[in-house]
């Protein structure tokens, strides 16, 4: 349920604010294309960032991305739990729980 309203919360806002959004969509695009990484290698790096500010919808966001760009459940995992001395591991936790609302999602 969640899930299908943070999808609906960013539809509303893109109709509401569709030059914001697009500015949004286009500095993302800019920043991803901007170096050498890889898309993989970006996602699992945002993956990071959303979960140290504790954001359940980003981590959905960029899990699935990462998911989408190659990245296996194992690798989307390890990725959260490096993080562990940073961020700590209740923070891994909760993290690695919204990572696998999307590992559920699109697992075969």
């Amino acid at each position: 349920m969640a899930k299908k309203n943070e999808h609906n919360t960013y539809r509303h806002l893109k109709q509401q604010y569709p030059q914001y959004l697009d500015a949004v969509e286009a500095l993302g695009a800019a920043v991803r294309e901007a170096g050498p990484l890889e898309e993989k290698a970006v996602q699992l790096i945002q993956l990071g960032a959303a979960a140290a500010i504790h954001s359940e919808g980003a981590v959905h966001s960029h899990a699935r991305r990462a998911a989408q760009a190659g990245a296996t459940p194992e690798e989307i995992r390890h990725a959260l739990i490096a993080l562990t001395s940073t961020i700590g591991f209740p923070t891994v936790v909760a993290a690695i729980s919204w990572a696998q609302d999307v590992m559920d999602e699109v697992a075969p």
